[in-house]
């Protein structure tokens, strides 16, 4: 069985396949990055990501075909990110997604992006075993969720305002970084004293597991007003951001019993928190799990393996039209019994 994956929630254009004879694995994935485009706006223009998205796919679809040795006709089904995410950069996905389905006799699933990421460290091995704890960190979302199984998910504690990646990139822009700037704010922080200055680690005096990152996104501005060495503020914010979300999860497997813990989201690429993450689990006694670096951003080959999962246990679009669904929370998902 082979499903071939799309992605276009934002602003990566993906297309990849998963599948195969005997034990399915991931046999070609492509992404392509319009950072080009947006960076002299700041941010994402939708209606340019839109567009690119429709220029992208075709050839990232024939790339991909053609790097596995396969033609539409060898494939089982199509799987596409339905949402969340931008409207206008959804319907571009989808609106290739299911032609292409159509066109070649092929079955599409739709695919919620946020579980996409949670399932992604299943294309790593080793490879985590469900039930596990998961923590979803990019720039929309800061998630604690219990994941059960497919489609089965509870959420245990979100950030209240910006998420982790959103209050790293405006950090950045603070500091003239540009955009995006949360890796550079990472690779600044490699040369500053973590200590330096002693930032909030925000909402940690309290009982419960959720987040907030507002304030400390403030504390960054007035450091910086204040004429604070950039390095030591990339590297004392970061520190923060680490010190927080170990305080949370130590909580959270106290609270689950859970040892295992999936890092999923385009901040799981950080690695001081893949360091302090994986150091946090072992003092448990669990391990912690991650995508390989090059997973951990939007791509579609967590995307083709969801589908490829739910097309196993039988889901498949109703014919007819499509809707993306820009605000698509993982609650609203359930185990693939019933046809969506």
């Amino acid at each position: 069985m082979y499903v071939l994956g799309f992605e276009s929630s934002c602003d990566e254009t993906a297309v990849a396949l998963y599948g195969g004879s005997g034990k399915p694995r991931l046999l070609s994935h492509r992404v392509h990055s319009q950072t080009e485009i947006h960076q002299d706006f700041g941010g994402v223009v939708p209606e340019l990501a839109a567009r690119d998205h429709m220029r992208r796919l075709p050839l990232l679809t024939r790339m991909v075909l053609d790097e596995a040795g396969l033609q539409p006709d060898d494939l089982s089904a199509v799987a596409y990110t339905a949402g969340p995410g931008l409207a206008g950069a959804l319907m571009a996905g989808c609106a290739f997604a299911r032609g292409f389905a159509q066109a070649s006799g092929l079955a599409s699933v739709a695919i919620n992006h946020l579980e996409g990421h949670l399932l992604a460290p299943l294309l790593d091995d080793p490879a985590p075993q469900m039930p596990y704890l998961a923590l979803l960190v990019s720039g929309g979302h800061t998630q604690i969720i219990r994941v059960e199984a497919l489609g089965s998910y509870q959420l245990l504690g979100e950030s209240i305002d910006d998420a982790i990646g959103e209050a790293f990139d405006k950090s950045a822009k603070l500091m003239g970084l540009g955009y995006p700037g949360g890796a550079a704010l990472s690779e600044l922080a490699q040369s500053g004293r973590r200590d330096a200055i002693a930032f909030a680690r925000p909402m940690t005096d309290r009982p419960g597991l959720d987040f907030s990152f507002s304030g400390l996104k403030t504390a960054v501005a007035n450091a910086v007003r204040d004429g604070a060495n950039h390095a030591d503020v990339a590297a004392s914010f970061e520190q923060a951001v680490v010190d927080t979300l170990k305080i949370k999860l130590r909580r959270a497997v106290a609270q689950t019993g859970l040892k295992r813990l999936v890092v999923a989201g385009g901040v799981a690429a950080n690695q001081p928190i893949r360091a302090a993450l994986t150091d946090l689990m072992k003092s448990q006694d669990g391990m912690a799990y991650f995508p390989p670096l090059s997973l951990c951003t939007d791509n579609a080959a967590m995307i083709a393996l969801a589908g490829f999962m739910r097309f196993e246990q039988g889901q498949v679009d109703r014919i007819g039209g499509f809707k993306p669904r820009p605000r698509w929370p993982l609650s609203d998902l359930t185990p693939p019994a019933a046809q969506i």
